[in-house]
């Protein structure tokens, strides 16, 4: 069963100066938290490239798994989406907005809509566990500086 976990917080700066910093060759890195066990271990071109891809290893204690997420939509300035290609989830579609309020100030809006793996097996045992741990990543990267 299809999810879908929505984060919206109004930024201190202009829509396009948020999607600038989201931009960046290293801004996943930089938006990652420091107590996710995820580095990025390749990347092909950058997002407003469709078909751009990146590379993340995930680490779960002893166990590793590769997350591979393409960019498949992009409005500089306005919105970008990537989607896993292969990873954790059975499905993986992440839509990150960038919707201006004045000259100083805008809305960033995280969008994902997910499957857990498993069927209803994995609905019912990791339903609560990924909600928690998407509020808690996006809260923090909401909060990182621009």
């Amino acid at each position: 069963m299809t999810q879908t976990f929505i984060y919206r917080s109004k930024m201190p700066a202009p829509a396009d100066a948020v999607y600038r910093f989201h931009a960046e060759p290293d801004a996943l890195e930089r938006l990652t938290p420091p107590w996710e066990k995820a580095r990025v271990v390749s990347r092909t071109g950058e997002i407003e490239q469709l078909g751009s891809r990146v590379t993340l290893r995930l680490s779960l204690g002893p166990l590793s798994k590769n997350w591979v997420a393409e960019h498949t939509a992009c409005e500089p300035g306005k919105m970008f989406r990537d989607e896993m290609v292969s990873g954790p989830f059975h499905k993986w579609k992440h839509r990150h907005r960038f919707l201006p309020e004045s000259a100083t100030s805008s809305w960033l809006e995280d969008q994902v809509e997910y499957e857990l793996p498993l069927g209803w097996l994995g609905g019912s045992f990791g339903r609560g566990y990924t909600r928690r741990r998407l509020q808690r990543m996006f809260a923090w990267r909401h909060k990182s500086d621009f």
